[in-house]
């Protein structure tokens, strides 16, 4: 009896519905088999069937169905025997088709439970896995709306499944309505018939399909139960973690010392991924934040190669982003041109692959300017796998193929003169505030000046940082960089010393001057952005007693970049008309989701954020600049095709300089990207528009 009752104690720990199912068949059987015997004694003699196993089909029948075939053999019949089938129904009811009811019951309940938490097995291929979730997260899923092609993407997040929930759907509701509004006012210049059409082609619609699935990141299990051994592409965030003005200084220390949860995640994702049965490697795409992990991602880069099953792509977000903020102090426009290439919508930046080294960069782009018009040719990159990428700018991957007949006059009918003393000189820029990326963004200002400041010069770069005492001393006043030339230790409540400066700046910067305003993300989730909304009443108020004691007072001479942390602060600022706010986190969102999609892309990324070592009287990595039409060209060009001023520009540019135009600003700071037909585009420049060129320098 013992052993009996501890087989019943370990299956029911076990396998408690198993040990449910023997129960109710074992209860059914005997009481049949009572029923059976019962009915065998109630019944005449006379009966045909009254046998023991009919009695038991009679039994069966009245439990499974209700129904008592024994009335009718039997004929006229005693009330004893009718009493006791009535009893043997009901019971029937409660013992088999109840007990199975409930248990069905249960079982449905617990298939829905089971499958909203996540624990059954998800068979699914060619997706997007993201582990982790983070402010940035968000954006990365409504990139994907602008591809207009059905995507599917598996979340897993150690908890909060529904507060990820609600954010997707938020920031993919708001995307929706802003897209599809402008579709909407666009439409209204057509005629009805020509509207309804452009409605129907250019109506964004949601072909995402998300499931967000909560459980360890590291977990072998939850891993192999999203299938991420069949997943075109891993993303890997860095997870937020709960965040109050308690707890705040023991998570900042640990963000600034490592993520050990990326690295242990990594480590899992990779290992899996090598035992995956995949013709191709996996893309793994990383987010780091400091230089712990990105030196550990590096070294289990060097471990795992492309046989190995996976491609680990790490994202520095903090030194990204430094070096994108260092390039939009002194080219403000920058923040436009790079919001709109490090999306899927509209004009994006495109790698065709090659094993074969064929042409120079010089060499591809003048062969393929002469036969193509719907894509601009850019550089060629090799990797240290031997790989050969060709990038190019475009409307679509499609576009690059398309072959054209380029007439002659597009390179010959438009005659211009290039500037060949073309320096950028006399950046004047203010900070206010601090955040991580403080650090990244001076080492981008270092490389600017290294590749730009001309010998026994003036400085091309002079830098005021407003900060508060205590970062101040933490970054050694930023001593080591020459371009800082004043430091001014005050913060928000300091309003008269703020705006003194600022004042003192605005009218001294001659249409080259531009303030930088930081959003701390060292503070607490609820301040976050508090001090950003602060300095730029501040910096309003003195634009408008500007604007009011002088009336020749051209405010668009000073560039205001604001960057912010939480986009829902976005309706906030823009009412100040800020002419560059620059929402952070999109940026690495964007990023990210491009290079999960086609790594060869970060290689062109970083060669573009990053000038050439200082030094070196050859220039030779290529960056995205912003040169003023007066400036760039001797006299100013007559009107023209795109196609004939990006083939001009090219055969006019110098032999060590070579400079592809990509679009230009007119002088309202309204943007075109000559990402699609080019003889379509018409051009007509000033001398206040600006160029937008791809050049070493």
């Amino acid at each position: 009896m013992k052993k009996i009752r501890e087989w019943i104690s370990v299956k029911t720990a076990k396998a408690p519905t198993l040990v449910v199912i023997l129960c109710i068949l074992a209860a059914n059987i005997v009481f049949l088999s009572i029923a059976a015997l019962v009915i065998m004694k109630l019944v005449p003699p006379s009966l045909e069937n009254n046998d023991y196993w009919s009695c038991v089909y009679y039994a069966v029948t009245m439990l499974a169905t209700g129904y008592m075939e024994i009335i009718e053999d039997v004929g006229e019949t005693g009330v004893v025997l009718i009493i006791f089938c009535m009893f043997t129904v009901i019971i029937g009811m409660i013992v088999l088709t109840g007990a199975v009811i409930g248990y069905v019951t249960e079982f449905i309940s617990s298939f829905i439970s089971d499958a909203d938490a996540g624990s059954r097995k998800l068979y699914i291929s060619n997706h997007i896995v993201i582990l982790n979730w983070n402010t940035r997260a968000a954006e990365i899923i409504n990139e994907l709306l602008y591809k207009n092609v059905k995507e599917k993407v598996v979340i897993l997040v150690d908890d909060n499944k529904e507060d990820v929930l609600n954010d997707i759907d938020e920031r993919i509701s708001d995307t929706l309505d802003d897209e599809n509004e402008a579709i909407r006012e666009e439409s209204k210049k057509l005629k009805f018939g020509a509207r309804n059409k452009f409605l129907r082609e250019n109506k964004l619609r949601n072909r995402v399909t998300i499931i967000v699935r909560e459980g360890e990141t590291w977990s072998t299990k939850q891993l192999s139960d999203i299938s991420i051994e069949q997943a075109k592409s891993i993303i890997i965030l860095s997870s937020d973690d709960a965040d109050t003005s308690y707890e705040h200084d023991s998570i900042l220390e640990r963000r600034e010392k490592g993520n050990e949860n990326t690295i242990k995640t990594l480590l899992q994702v990779t290992h899996l991924t090598s035992e995956a049965e995949n013709e191709n490697a996996q893309l793994v795409v990383v987010e780091v934040e400091n230089d712990w992990t990105l030196t550990l991602v590096e070294t289990i880069m060097k471990q795992k190669s492309r046989k190995d099953g996976c491609i680990i792509v790490p994202v520095a977000t903090n030194q990204i982003l430094g070096q994108v903020f260092s390039q939009f102090s002194i080219m403000p426009e920058l923040n436009i041109v790079y919001s709109a290439l490090f999306s899927n919508k509209g004009a994006s930046i495109y790698a065709q692959v090659s094993d074969e080294y064929s042409l120079t960069e010089e060499e591809f782009v003048e062969e393929y300017l002469k036969n193509h018009l719907k894509a601009i040719p850019l550089t060629v990159i090799h990797d240290e796998d031997g790989k050969y990428y060709r990038y190019y700018l475009s409307d679509s991957e499609q576009s690059i193929d398309i072959v054209d007949s380029v007439k002659s006059t597009d390179s010959e009918k438009v005659t211009l003169s290039i500037n060949p003393d073309f320096e950028i000189t006399d950046r004047h820029v203010i900070i206010l505030g601090h955040n991580s990326k403080s650090n990244s963004i001076m080492e981008g200002f270092e490389a600017f000046c290294g590749e730009w400041q001309v010998k026994d010069a003036p400085d091309v770069l002079d830098i005021t940082i407003i900060d508060d005492e205590e970062n101040l001393v933490k970054q050694d006043n930023y001593e080591r960089y020459p371009f800082v030339k004043n430091i001014i230790a005050a913060g928000i409540y300091d309003k008269d010393l703020v705006c003194n400066v600022i004042g003192e700046f605005i009218d001294k910067s001659n249409g080259k001057g531009c303030i930088i305003i930081l959003s701390d993300d060292t503070v607490p989730d609820e301040n976050i952005d508090a001090d950003v909304l602060t300095y730029l009443v501040l910096i309003q108020d003195i634009i408008n007693e500007r604007s009011k004691d002088n009336a020749d007072f051209d405010s668009s001479q000073i560039d205001l970049v604001v960057e912010i942390l939480n986009p829902k602060n976005y309706d906030i600022i823009s009412n100040y008309s800020t002419n560059n706010i620059v929402i952070s986190n999109r940026y690495i969102s964007k990023m990210i989701m491009q290079v999960s999609e086609k790594e060869s892309i970060f290689n062109f990324y970083d060669d573009i954020l990053n000038y050439d070592i200082p030094g070196e009287e050859v220039f030779i990595s290529k960056e995205i600049y912003v040169k003023k039409v007066s400036e760039f060209f001797i006299d100013i060009p007559k009107p023209s095709t795109a196609a004939e001023l990006i083939r001009a520009v090219y055969n006019e540019s110098p032999p060590e300089n070579k400079s592809v135009v990509l679009g230009y600003f007119n002088s309202d700071n309204q943007m075109t990207l000559f990402g699609g037909d080019q003889t379509s585009i018409k051009v007509s420049l000033s001398e206040n528009d600006k160029l937008i060129m791809f050049s070493n320098h």
